[in-house]
């Protein structure tokens, strides 16, 4: 009985212990066609045993590179594709800079900033108007989507003041950022109904009712023309 702490390594689970086999009396083989006959094989057996490869664009090429890299790079085949090596099989890829800024005002994330620096450097009169308006709305927008409540003008206003030294100015009474607050809206609607019943059964009631008396013949001509109905039902009756 063999226990796996005896066997390899099994260099490429996805295609079993028993093809690794194969592979390492592969490369025991001396006659160079016979070797080349059963590398085939291998190779129709290793395709079969993971269909998913065949997707992939010139999957046997993909192939005889994992039969390669399973006899480490030793296997001696006259193959339709060339033999690679561990440096481009084991190639690590480059690392990616990471970028290190010092963002100045997080709170307001990162372009904020380029915006900033950019109102700050322009001439024209109308064009830096605009950008700081607009900055200003974005930061309205930013506190607004972070703390859930409006944010008064004359705060953004100072603090941009603040944040540029005094070179960008934002008038106040511009746009306005509505946010959802779900408590609020329930307790309106709350007040609202609750408003309407109180119309309904004080003012509302008695107009209604007024209104309703006025429809119907004058005031209490409902009632009037209801007790002579029922009087007549009685006279009928004798």
């Amino acid at each position: 009985m063999e226990y796996n702490t005896t066997r390899s390594k099994l260099l490429m689970p996805e295609y079993g212990r028993n093809v690794q086999k194969m592979i390492e009396y592969l490369v025991t083989v001396d006659d160079r066609e016979k070797r080349l006959r059963q590398a085939e094989v291998i190779i129709e057996l290793m395709g079969t045993l993971n269909p998913h490869l065949k997707t992939i664009e010139d999957y046997k090429h993909k192939l005889w590179d994992h039969l390669f890299q399973m006899t480490d790079f030793n296997l001696d085949v006259d193959s339709p594709y060339p033999c690679p090596t561990a440096e481009m099989i084991y190639k690590k890829p480059e690392v990616l800079p990471y970028p290190q800024e010092n963002i100045k005002h997080r709170h307001l994330g990162k372009n904020i900033q380029a915006l900033l620096d950019k109102a700050m450097v322009e001439t024209n009169e109308e064009t830096r108007h605009g950008l700081t308006q607009a900055i200003g709305y974005y930061m309205k927008l930013a506190y607004a989507n972070w703390h859930k409540e409006p944010v008064h003008d004359d705060m953004i206003k100072n603090e941009l003041a603040e944040i540029t030294g005094g070179l960008l100015k934002y008038e106040t009474g511009g746009y306005r950022v509505h946010y959802d607050n779900s408590n609020n809206n329930r307790n309106f609607k709350q007040r609202n109904n609750n408003n309407n019943g109180r119309n309904f059964k004080g003012g509302g009631g008695q107009g209604g009712q007024r209104n309703f008396r006025d429809n119907n013949g004058g005031g209490g001509g409902y009632g009037n023309n209801f007790n002579k109905n029922r009087k007549f039902n009685k006279n009928k009756n004798k």
